[in-house]
Protein backbone atom coordinates (compact mmCIF):
# COMPACT_ATOMS: atom_id res chain seq x y z
CA UNK A 1 0.00 0.00 0.00
CA UNK A 2 1.11 3.52 -0.90
CA UNK A 3 2.16 5.88 2.29
CA UNK A 4 -0.15 8.75 0.40
CA UNK A 5 -3.17 6.11 0.58
CA UNK A 6 -2.31 5.09 3.95
CA UNK A 7 -2.09 8.09 5.37
CA UNK A 8 -5.35 9.12 3.89
CA UNK A 9 -7.08 6.04 4.96
CA UNK A 10 -5.67 6.38 8.68
CA UNK A 11 -7.17 9.98 8.64
CA UNK A 12 -10.90 8.54 7.48
CA UNK A 13 -10.41 5.98 10.07
CA UNK A 14 -9.77 8.75 12.52
CA UNK A 15 -12.13 10.71 11.62
CA UNK A 16 -15.14 8.19 11.67
CA UNK A 17 -13.68 7.60 15.58
CA UNK A 18 -13.74 11.16 15.94
CA UNK A 19 -17.50 11.22 15.09
CA UNK A 20 -18.61 7.56 16.98
CA UNK A 21 -16.77 9.20 20.20
CA UNK A 22 -18.30 12.92 19.47
CA UNK A 23 -22.36 10.80 18.88
CA UNK A 24 -21.01 8.88 22.18
CA UNK A 25 -20.79 11.76 24.22
CA UNK A 26 -24.18 13.70 23.37
CA UNK A 27 -26.54 13.60 25.99
CA UNK A 28 -30.15 13.83 24.99
CA UNK A 29 -32.65 15.48 27.29
CA UNK A 30 -36.70 15.57 26.58
CA UNK A 31 -38.62 17.97 28.45
CA UNK A 32 -41.96 20.63 27.97
CA UNK A 33 -40.70 23.75 28.59
CA UNK A 34 -40.53 25.49 25.56
CA UNK A 35 -37.60 27.57 24.37
CA UNK A 36 -36.92 28.84 27.78
CA UNK A 37 -35.86 25.39 28.54
CA UNK A 38 -34.17 24.63 25.77
CA UNK A 39 -31.70 28.20 26.67
CA UNK A 40 -31.21 26.36 30.40
CA UNK A 41 -29.81 23.40 29.03
CA UNK A 42 -27.94 25.20 26.39
CA UNK A 43 -26.42 27.20 29.10
CA UNK A 44 -26.26 24.34 31.68
CA UNK A 45 -24.70 22.07 29.27
CA UNK A 46 -21.67 24.29 27.61
CA UNK A 47 -21.11 24.98 31.42
CA UNK A 48 -20.65 21.57 32.07
CA UNK A 49 -18.52 20.99 28.82
CA UNK A 50 -15.92 22.94 30.69
CA UNK A 51 -14.88 20.03 32.55
CA UNK A 52 -16.06 17.61 30.36
CA UNK A 53 -14.79 18.80 26.60
CA UNK A 54 -16.23 16.87 23.84
CA UNK A 55 -19.69 16.68 25.84
CA UNK A 56 -22.81 18.06 24.27
CA UNK A 57 -26.14 18.56 25.43
CA UNK A 58 -29.56 18.38 23.20
CA UNK A 59 -32.27 19.34 24.45
CA UNK A 60 -35.95 18.31 22.24
CA UNK A 61 -39.06 20.06 23.61
CA UNK A 62 -42.16 18.74 23.21
CA UNK A 63 -45.80 19.79 24.57
CA UNK A 64 -46.95 17.58 27.26
CA UNK A 65 -48.69 15.13 26.00
CA UNK A 66 -46.64 14.02 23.47
CA UNK A 67 -43.56 14.34 25.54
CA UNK A 68 -45.96 11.52 27.44
CA UNK A 69 -45.82 9.49 24.30
CA UNK A 70 -42.23 9.90 23.31
CA UNK A 71 -41.14 9.39 26.27
CA UNK A 72 -43.13 6.24 26.73
CA UNK A 73 -42.50 4.77 23.49
CA UNK A 74 -38.78 5.64 23.39
CA UNK A 75 -38.56 3.88 27.07
CA UNK A 76 -40.32 0.55 25.75
CA UNK A 77 -38.44 0.23 22.66
CA UNK A 78 -34.84 0.73 24.24
CA UNK A 79 -34.57 4.03 22.50
CA UNK A 80 -34.77 6.36 25.03
CA UNK A 81 -33.21 9.91 25.83
CA UNK A 82 -30.37 10.00 28.24
CA UNK A 83 -32.45 12.06 30.21
CA UNK A 84 -36.21 13.47 30.84
CA UNK A 85 -37.40 16.39 32.64
CA UNK A 86 -40.53 16.96 33.98
CA UNK A 87 -43.09 17.61 37.05
CA UNK A 88 -42.76 14.86 39.70
CA UNK A 89 -46.38 13.89 38.87
CA UNK A 90 -45.42 13.48 35.47
CA UNK A 91 -42.42 11.68 35.84
CA UNK A 92 -44.82 9.20 38.53
CA UNK A 93 -46.68 8.25 35.39
CA UNK A 94 -43.61 7.33 33.18
CA UNK A 95 -42.36 5.35 35.71
CA UNK A 96 -45.89 3.47 36.72
CA UNK A 97 -46.24 2.56 32.65
CA UNK A 98 -42.75 1.39 32.26
CA UNK A 99 -41.30 0.78 35.40
CA UNK A 100 -38.00 1.95 33.80
CA UNK A 101 -37.01 4.84 35.78
CA UNK A 102 -34.10 4.52 37.50
CA UNK A 103 -33.77 4.90 41.49
CA UNK A 104 -31.31 8.24 41.92
CA UNK A 105 -30.66 8.09 45.91
CA UNK A 106 -27.38 7.23 45.71
CA UNK A 107 -26.98 9.82 42.69
CA UNK A 108 -28.28 12.02 44.85
CA UNK A 109 -26.26 11.00 48.72
CA UNK A 110 -22.93 11.61 46.02
CA UNK A 111 -24.07 15.37 45.70
CA UNK A 112 -21.85 16.75 48.65
CA UNK A 113 -23.41 20.35 48.55
CA UNK A 114 -27.13 19.45 48.97
CA UNK A 115 -28.24 21.13 52.44
CA UNK A 116 -30.56 23.92 50.38
CA UNK A 117 -33.09 20.81 49.30
CA UNK A 118 -36.05 20.92 51.97
CA UNK A 119 -37.54 17.34 53.41
CA UNK A 120 -40.33 18.42 51.49
CA UNK A 121 -38.25 18.49 48.09
CA UNK A 122 -36.90 15.03 48.74
CA UNK A 123 -40.12 13.50 49.99
CA UNK A 124 -42.01 14.98 46.75
CA UNK A 125 -38.84 13.26 44.59
CA UNK A 126 -39.67 9.70 45.49
CA UNK A 127 -42.34 7.46 44.15
CA UNK A 128 -42.76 3.55 45.44
CA UNK A 129 -40.43 3.66 47.56
CA UNK A 130 -37.16 5.01 44.80
CA UNK A 131 -36.35 8.49 44.13
CA UNK A 132 -37.24 8.93 40.64
CA UNK A 133 -35.70 12.77 40.27
CA UNK A 134 -33.39 14.79 41.54
CA UNK A 135 -35.68 17.92 42.55
CA UNK A 136 -34.32 20.92 40.34
CA UNK A 137 -37.20 23.43 40.13
CA UNK A 138 -39.39 23.89 42.72
CA UNK A 139 -43.02 25.13 41.43
CA UNK A 140 -44.18 27.64 43.76
CA UNK A 141 -47.29 29.30 43.78
CA UNK A 142 -48.46 32.05 45.40
CA UNK A 143 -52.08 35.07 45.75
CA UNK A 144 -51.16 37.48 43.12
CA UNK A 145 -53.62 40.73 43.12
CA UNK A 146 -53.50 43.87 40.80
CA UNK A 147 -51.68 46.62 42.26
CA UNK A 148 -53.55 49.15 40.56
CA UNK A 149 -57.22 47.90 41.41
CA UNK A 150 -55.97 48.05 45.08
CA UNK A 151 -54.91 51.90 44.99
CA UNK A 152 -58.68 52.39 42.88
CA UNK A 153 -60.62 51.10 46.21
CA UNK A 154 -57.95 52.00 49.02
CA UNK A 155 -57.06 48.55 50.25
CA UNK A 156 -53.94 46.93 50.99
CA UNK A 157 -52.77 43.64 50.04
CA UNK A 158 -55.29 40.91 51.93
CA UNK A 159 -53.59 39.00 54.28
CA UNK A 160 -57.29 36.84 55.60
CA UNK A 161 -60.05 35.52 53.85
CA UNK A 162 -61.97 38.26 55.44
CA UNK A 163 -59.78 40.51 54.03
CA UNK A 164 -60.37 38.79 50.19
CA UNK A 165 -63.58 38.56 50.81
CA UNK A 166 -64.25 42.55 51.56
CA UNK A 167 -61.37 43.54 48.63
CA UNK A 168 -63.41 40.73 46.16
CA UNK A 169 -66.30 43.18 46.74
CA UNK A 170 -65.01 46.16 45.66
CA UNK A 171 -63.14 44.92 42.83
CA UNK A 172 -66.36 43.72 41.49
CA UNK A 173 -68.69 46.79 42.47
CA UNK A 174 -65.98 49.76 42.37
CA UNK A 175 -64.98 49.42 38.50
CA UNK A 176 -61.58 49.39 39.51
CA UNK A 177 -60.39 49.47 36.30
CA UNK A 178 -62.13 52.73 35.86
CA UNK A 179 -63.59 51.68 32.38
CA UNK A 180 -67.29 52.84 33.62
CA UNK A 181 -68.04 49.29 32.62
CA UNK A 182 -69.13 46.72 35.36
CA UNK A 183 -67.19 43.46 33.82
CA UNK A 184 -64.72 43.07 36.84
CA UNK A 185 -64.99 40.19 39.36
CA UNK A 186 -62.73 39.50 42.63
CA UNK A 187 -61.00 36.40 41.61
CA UNK A 188 -59.77 34.67 38.41
CA UNK A 189 -60.63 30.10 38.97
CA UNK A 190 -61.02 27.56 37.50
CA UNK A 191 -63.15 23.86 38.14
CA UNK A 192 -63.77 22.27 34.50
CA UNK A 193 -61.27 19.35 35.04
CA UNK A 194 -60.41 17.57 38.10
CA UNK A 195 -57.49 19.02 38.10
CA UNK A 196 -58.83 22.41 37.26
CA UNK A 197 -61.15 22.43 40.62
CA UNK A 198 -58.89 20.68 42.72
CA UNK A 199 -55.89 22.31 42.09
CA UNK A 200 -57.62 25.51 43.12
CA UNK A 201 -58.84 23.32 46.43
CA UNK A 202 -55.05 22.60 46.82
CA UNK A 203 -53.71 26.02 46.68
CA UNK A 204 -56.16 27.32 49.25
CA UNK A 205 -56.50 24.75 51.56
CA UNK A 206 -52.21 24.11 51.52
CA UNK A 207 -51.91 27.90 51.42
CA UNK A 208 -53.83 28.38 54.69
CA UNK A 209 -51.34 25.89 56.98
CA UNK A 210 -53.27 22.48 55.74
CA UNK A 211 -52.11 19.47 54.76
CA UNK A 212 -53.97 17.29 52.89
CA UNK A 213 -57.21 18.20 50.58
CA UNK A 214 -59.58 14.82 50.26
CA UNK A 215 -57.74 11.93 52.25
CA UNK A 216 -54.98 12.64 54.70
CA UNK A 217 -51.67 10.57 54.41
CA UNK A 218 -53.57 7.30 55.85
CA UNK A 219 -55.94 7.62 53.12
CA UNK A 220 -58.56 8.86 55.36
CA UNK A 221 -61.31 11.01 54.03
CA UNK A 222 -60.97 14.77 56.11
CA UNK A 223 -62.65 16.99 53.91
CA UNK A 224 -65.51 17.33 56.76
CA UNK A 225 -63.01 17.83 59.53
CA UNK A 226 -63.57 21.33 60.85
CA UNK A 227 -60.57 23.15 59.38
CA UNK A 228 -60.63 21.32 56.05
CA UNK A 229 -64.61 22.16 56.13
CA UNK A 230 -64.33 25.78 57.05
CA UNK A 231 -62.17 26.26 53.40
CA UNK A 232 -64.09 23.97 51.34
CA UNK A 233 -67.14 25.97 52.17
CA UNK A 234 -65.34 29.20 51.40
CA UNK A 235 -64.00 28.55 48.30
CA UNK A 236 -67.21 26.90 47.03
CA UNK A 237 -69.14 30.03 48.11
CA UNK A 238 -66.63 31.80 46.20
CA UNK A 239 -67.12 30.26 43.11
CA UNK A 240 -71.27 30.62 43.43
CA UNK A 241 -73.45 32.52 46.32
CA UNK A 242 -70.90 35.35 47.00
CA UNK A 243 -70.28 35.81 43.28
CA UNK A 244 -67.00 36.45 43.51
CA UNK A 245 -66.00 35.10 39.69
CA UNK A 246 -67.42 34.94 36.62
CA UNK A 247 -70.37 33.29 35.92
CA UNK A 248 -68.74 30.80 33.77
CA UNK A 249 -65.96 29.60 35.35
CA UNK A 250 -67.32 26.38 36.30
CA UNK A 251 -66.18 25.82 32.53
CA UNK A 252 -62.52 26.97 32.83
CA UNK A 253 -59.42 25.55 32.77
CA UNK A 254 -55.94 26.77 33.00
CA UNK A 255 -56.64 28.93 29.34
CA UNK A 256 -59.38 30.41 30.44
CA UNK A 257 -58.32 31.31 33.68
CA UNK A 258 -55.28 32.96 31.96
CA UNK A 259 -57.53 34.63 29.70
CA UNK A 260 -59.58 35.91 32.71
CA UNK A 261 -56.43 37.44 34.43
CA UNK A 262 -54.47 38.54 31.26
CA UNK A 263 -57.48 40.30 29.73
CA UNK A 264 -58.04 42.55 33.39
CA UNK A 265 -61.59 41.05 34.56
CA UNK A 266 -60.02 39.52 37.95
CA UNK A 267 -57.99 41.48 40.51
CA UNK A 268 -57.28 38.19 42.40
CA UNK A 269 -55.60 35.23 41.42
CA UNK A 270 -52.88 32.08 41.26
CA UNK A 271 -49.33 33.78 40.64
CA UNK A 272 -46.62 30.66 39.56
CA UNK A 273 -42.98 31.38 39.21
CA UNK A 274 -43.36 30.85 36.15
CA UNK A 275 -45.52 33.22 34.98
CA UNK A 276 -43.10 36.39 36.65
CA UNK A 277 -41.28 37.15 33.47
CA UNK A 278 -44.18 37.35 30.87
CA UNK A 279 -46.52 39.27 33.59
CA UNK A 280 -43.85 42.08 34.23
CA UNK A 281 -43.33 42.74 30.57
CA UNK A 282 -46.40 41.59 29.03
CA UNK A 283 -50.33 41.31 29.64
CA UNK A 284 -50.25 42.49 33.42
CA UNK A 285 -47.07 44.63 32.59
CA UNK A 286 -45.92 44.96 36.31
CA UNK A 287 -49.44 45.55 37.76
CA UNK A 288 -49.56 42.96 40.42
CA UNK A 289 -48.19 42.11 43.85
CA UNK A 290 -47.56 38.41 44.73
CA UNK A 291 -48.08 37.37 48.58
CA UNK A 292 -48.71 34.03 50.74
CA UNK A 293 -52.62 32.51 50.35
CA UNK A 294 -55.09 33.46 52.42
CA UNK A 295 -55.33 33.38 56.26
CA UNK A 296 -58.41 31.30 57.85
CA UNK A 297 -57.52 30.57 60.83
CA UNK A 298 -54.45 33.12 63.18
CA UNK A 299 -53.43 29.73 64.28
CA UNK A 300 -52.22 28.40 61.35
CA UNK A 301 -49.32 30.20 59.60
CA UNK A 302 -50.59 30.57 55.90
CA UNK A 303 -47.92 30.17 53.41
CA UNK A 304 -47.07 29.75 49.71
CA UNK A 305 -47.49 26.27 48.29
CA UNK A 306 -45.17 24.51 46.76
CA UNK A 307 -47.48 23.04 43.95
CA UNK A 308 -45.10 20.52 42.71
CA UNK A 309 -41.32 19.58 42.09
CA UNK A 310 -39.69 19.58 38.55
CA UNK A 311 -37.04 17.05 38.07
CA UNK A 312 -34.15 15.04 36.12
CA UNK A 313 -34.57 11.08 35.79
CA UNK A 314 -32.64 9.28 34.00
CA UNK A 315 -34.62 5.94 32.54
CA UNK A 316 -32.60 2.42 33.10
CA UNK A 317 -31.76 2.12 29.40
CA UNK A 318 -30.77 5.25 29.04
CA UNK A 319 -27.72 5.87 26.90
CA UNK A 320 -24.53 6.74 28.38
CA UNK A 321 -25.42 6.22 31.84
CA UNK A 322 -23.10 7.30 33.66
CA UNK A 323 -22.41 10.63 32.09
CA UNK A 324 -26.21 11.22 32.38
CA UNK A 325 -26.18 10.86 35.89
CA UNK A 326 -22.80 13.20 36.18
CA UNK A 327 -25.24 16.03 34.46
CA UNK A 328 -28.20 15.24 36.30
CA UNK A 329 -26.35 16.13 39.63
CA UNK A 330 -24.47 19.41 37.77
CA UNK A 331 -27.89 20.65 37.78
CA UNK A 332 -27.24 21.36 40.97
CA UNK A 333 -24.26 23.31 40.87
CA UNK A 334 -24.92 27.45 41.30
CA UNK A 335 -23.85 27.90 38.04
CA UNK A 336 -26.61 25.46 36.53
CA UNK A 337 -29.24 26.89 39.19
CA UNK A 338 -28.50 30.64 38.40
CA UNK A 339 -28.71 29.51 34.29
CA UNK A 340 -32.36 27.88 35.51
CA UNK A 341 -33.33 30.93 37.69
CA UNK A 342 -32.55 33.27 34.51
CA UNK A 343 -34.14 31.17 31.70
CA UNK A 344 -36.99 29.25 33.57
CA UNK A 345 -37.80 31.17 36.71
CA UNK A 346 -37.40 28.54 39.08
CA UNK A 347 -34.59 26.87 41.52
CA UNK A 348 -34.09 25.16 44.47
CA UNK A 349 -30.80 26.79 46.23
CA UNK A 350 -30.71 29.78 48.35
CA UNK A 351 -27.75 30.96 47.61
CA UNK A 352 -28.19 32.66 43.71
CA UNK A 353 -27.65 36.02 42.66
CA UNK A 354 -31.60 37.78 42.85
CA UNK A 355 -30.23 40.98 42.11
CA UNK A 356 -31.11 41.18 38.40
CA UNK A 357 -35.20 40.36 39.03
CA UNK A 358 -38.07 42.29 39.55
CA UNK A 359 -39.56 42.11 43.27
CA UNK A 360 -42.53 39.62 42.33
CA UNK A 361 -39.48 37.26 40.53
CA UNK A 362 -37.31 38.04 44.12
CA UNK A 363 -40.44 36.67 45.80
CA UNK A 364 -39.86 33.36 44.79
CA UNK A 365 -36.39 32.84 44.08
CA UNK A 366 -35.55 34.43 47.92
CA UNK A 367 -38.44 32.78 49.64
CA UNK A 368 -38.70 34.66 53.45
CA UNK A 369 -42.06 33.25 54.59
CA UNK A 370 -43.20 29.87 54.82
CA UNK A 371 -43.58 27.34 51.87
CA UNK A 372 -46.20 24.56 52.13
CA UNK A 373 -45.92 21.71 49.48
CA UNK A 374 -48.57 19.26 47.92
CA UNK A 375 -49.06 15.63 49.14
CA UNK A 376 -49.40 14.42 46.14
CA UNK A 377 -51.72 11.33 47.34
CA UNK A 378 -51.64 9.56 43.96
CA UNK A 379 -47.89 8.81 44.58
CA UNK A 380 -49.00 6.60 47.76
CA UNK A 381 -52.74 5.11 46.99
CA UNK A 382 -53.16 3.55 43.53
CA UNK A 383 -56.86 3.78 43.90
CA UNK A 384 -57.02 7.94 44.80
CA UNK A 385 -57.49 8.98 40.88
CA UNK A 386 -60.22 7.35 40.60
CA UNK A 387 -61.76 9.14 43.83
CA UNK A 388 -60.53 12.62 43.73
CA UNK A 389 -62.63 11.94 40.00
CA UNK A 390 -65.87 11.04 41.83
CA UNK A 391 -65.30 14.31 44.62
CA UNK A 392 -64.69 16.59 41.18
CA UNK A 393 -67.96 15.66 39.76
CA UNK A 394 -69.38 15.68 43.40
CA UNK A 395 -68.39 19.32 43.71
CA UNK A 396 -69.53 20.65 40.23
CA UNK A 397 -73.03 19.68 40.94
CA UNK A 398 -72.86 21.93 43.94
CA UNK A 399 -71.25 24.79 41.60
CA UNK A 400 -74.13 23.96 38.97
CA UNK A 401 -76.71 24.32 41.62
CA UNK A 402 -75.10 25.42 44.86
CA UNK A 403 -77.09 23.07 47.66
CA UNK A 404 -79.05 25.00 50.98
CA UNK A 405 -77.09 23.91 53.21
CA UNK A 406 -73.32 23.89 52.69
CA UNK A 407 -72.52 22.60 56.09
CA UNK A 408 -75.02 19.01 55.12
CA UNK A 409 -73.70 18.70 51.87
CA UNK A 410 -70.20 18.52 52.83
CA UNK A 411 -70.73 16.00 55.61
CA UNK A 412 -73.13 13.78 52.99
CA UNK A 413 -69.80 14.17 50.63
CA UNK A 414 -67.57 13.24 52.84
CA UNK A 415 -69.64 9.82 53.58
CA UNK A 416 -70.17 9.08 49.59
CA UNK A 417 -66.28 9.50 49.42
CA UNK A 418 -65.81 7.13 52.51
CA UNK A 419 -67.65 4.40 51.46
CA UNK A 420 -66.24 4.71 47.94
CA UNK A 421 -62.71 4.55 49.34
CA UNK A 422 -63.58 1.35 51.06
CA UNK A 423 -64.95 -0.18 47.36
CA UNK A 424 -61.74 1.05 45.74
CA UNK A 425 -59.47 0.00 48.08
CA UNK A 426 -60.71 -3.79 48.37
CA UNK A 427 -60.60 -4.01 44.50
Amino acid sequence: MKPLFKNVLGMAFSVALMGVSAQAQELAIWHDLGDNGNAWFQKAGEAFAKSRPGVSIKPASFPTDQWFGRVIGAINTDSAPALIYNNYERVIRIQSQTGKVMDLKSTLAEVKDKDFLLEDDLKVATYGGKMIILPIQRVQMGFGVRKSWLDKVGEKFPETWADVQRVSVKFRDNDPDGNGKPDTYGMALEAAKPRDLIHILDLFIFGSGLRATLVDAKGDVIIDEPAHAQVLEEVLKAFTVYGYTPPDTINHSFAEMYQTIEGGRAGMFRVGDWNVKKWDSQALNGDFVVGPWPQFDPARKNAVVIGGMRGVAVPDNAPNKALALEFAKFLLTPEAQQASLETVGAAVRKDLNVSALSQRAQFFAAPKGALVAYDFPESVHVWYPELEAAYHRKLLGALATPPKDFKAFIKETAQEMRDLKTKLAAK
